[in-house]
């Protein structure tokens, strides 16, 4: 299995790690440079509001999907042509609930316009995500990984041809940009559902109220996790655009998404590790075979890169968000900087949630889930009216990091596993080391801080192979070994 897990783990990254930066920072960054701040965070606020009830046009399905069909693939067959009515049922309660709040809120009808796009975007993306669960169930990964990076590879040629193709003379709005994310998410809905299908051996739809009602129980713990997770994500850039005062709020919504941005493209590698290692976990929960190893395995390799990142990124928070962005830099520098240290609690939560969930321990995981939701939005509305962005920031880390230290205590009193106490000193050695790795790197070469930051990383990698955190010989026996 830690073989499995190295080899489909290479091809996922490698092919995320060739669209999804190009996406980010080639076409994002650039529309939120074409476009004002204000037009931006009115969009970002509006974008994360409709993620908020996203639990109901899934209510968890995905997370059973996959952990069910990886642990029984005779089921595909039975749930598929049910599953899918069933996910177009809840998009239209999603629908409904969505604008009804949208509306008690106060949106205009220019604000209910976009978020009516926002909507429809969200349900292509669950149905995405759902069909994948599918295909992940089943241990294809290699086919999962091509259809992971297909929508944001329609993405990019949509907008460049938007942006540099010169097929108007308008200038690029905001709206453009949501018109050519539907059509890509349309179209990889299309392909996955016809590679499902085919796997399915799918004819027809089947209405089965029964068999809606069973699902609907079984996966209902995973949809109240979702939808906690959801909110304590989500909710800081539509707390910041509702409490702040005029186009104050859609400006500081535009800074925090500004420096959201680079999260969000570490988030996706980090989210890669969750997609293999939940089919895994379940898998080999199932047979009763030792998990500690997978566990220690993905967790160094994912803690490793995490450190990196978010330590090197505190440092050159300025520097980064300079090379990014034209307007708002430093702000943007001083809530980059906090929310990407916040990444090193994100990852963590990515290995040992997903084995908590991949165990069973949902009730667990809601209590901590709906904790950190209410410290979260406690927090956001001590902070915001007194820091703006920066505030928003300051929430998000200490939400994360206890939520994390939680989970990884749960996990460890679980599954019984014997506390490594040379290896957490190997990770707070690592992590010192780091620490002074970026102090020293700030000074390798006068004036040429990429350099320096390049420096940073490989001595950081370094350090980290001489700690056995990363140990690329025993990686790439583990790779080659056919056993």
């Amino acid at each position: 299995m830690q073989r499995k897990f190295l080899t489909n783990l290479i091809l996922l990254l490698t092919l995320n790690l060739l669209i999804k930066p190009f996406w980010i920072l080639g076409i994002d960054v650039k529309v939120q440079n074409i476009v004002s701040t204000s037009d931006y965070g009115f969009y970002y606020a509006i974008f994360n509001f409709s993620f908020l009830f996203n639990i109901l046009l899934d209510f968890g399905i995905t997370n059973f999907n996959n952990k069910n069909i990886a642990q029984n693939n005779h089921l595909l067959n039975k749930h598929f042509s049910s599953i899918v009515i069933l996910k177009l049922l809840l998009a239209v309660v999603f629908g409904v609930i969505t604008f009804t709040f949208g509306i008690l809120i106060g949106y205009n009808n220019q604000q209910l316009q976009m978020l009516g796009w926002m909507v429809f975007n969200q349900f292509l993306i669950s149905f995405v995500l759902y069909l994948r669960s599918n295909i992940s169930g089943l241990l294809l990964f290699k086919t999962d990984s091509f259809v992971s990076v297909l929508d944001r590879s329609l993405m990019i040629i949509f907008c460049a041809i938007l942006i540099w193709g010169n097929i108007t003379t308008e200038k690029f709005r905001i709206e453009w940009f949501i018109y050519a994310q539907t059509l890509a998410y349309f179209i990889t809905a299309f392909i996955a559902f016809i590679i499902v299908m085919r796997k399915s051996s799918f004819t027809r739809l089947n209405w089965n109220k029964p068999f809606f009602v069973m699902i609907i129980k079984q996966s209902f713990p995973f949809a109240i996790l979702t939808l906690l997770m959801t909110f304590y994500n989500r909710i800081d850039s539509v707390m910041l655009e509702r409490l702040l005062p005029g186009n104050i709020g859609d400006e500081q919504a535009g800074i925090y998404a500004s420096s959201y941005r680079l999260l969000d493209a570490t988030n996706m590698i980090a989210v890669l590790f969750a997609v293999l290692l939940l089919p895994l976990f379940s898998k080999m929960i199932k047979n009763k075979e030792e998990i500690v190893h997978i566990v220690k395995l993905s967790f160094k390799l994912l803690i490793t890169l995490a450190l990196i990142v978010g330590i090197g990124s505190y440092f050159y928070s300025l520097e980064l968000m300079g090379m990014l962005y034209t307007n708002h830099v430093e702000e943007s520098a001083e809530v980059f900087k906090w929310l990407m240290m916040g990444f090193i609690a994100v990852s963590t939560t990515y290995v040992f949630g997903t084995l908590l969930t991949a165990n069973g321990n949902l009730k667990e995981l809601n209590f901590i889930a709906a904790t950190g939701m209410i410290l979260n939005i406690s927090l956001n509305l001590i902070l915001i009216p007194r820091l703006e962005a920066v505030g928003s920031a300051y929430s998000s880390i200490i939400t994360q990091f206890l939520s994390a230290f939680v989970q990884v205590i749960f996990a460890q009193k679980v599954f019984k596993f014997k506390i490594d106490y040379r290896f957490l000193l190997s990770i707070l050695s690592f992590a010192t080391g780091v620490v002074f790795i970026n102090i020293f790197s700030k000074h390798f070469i006068e004036n040429n801080w990429i350099y320096n930051f390049i420096g940073m990383v490989m001595l950081s990698i370094l350090l980290a192979s001489f700690l056995k955190l990363l140990n690329f010989k025993s990686l790439l026996n583990l790779i080659k070994n056919k056993a």
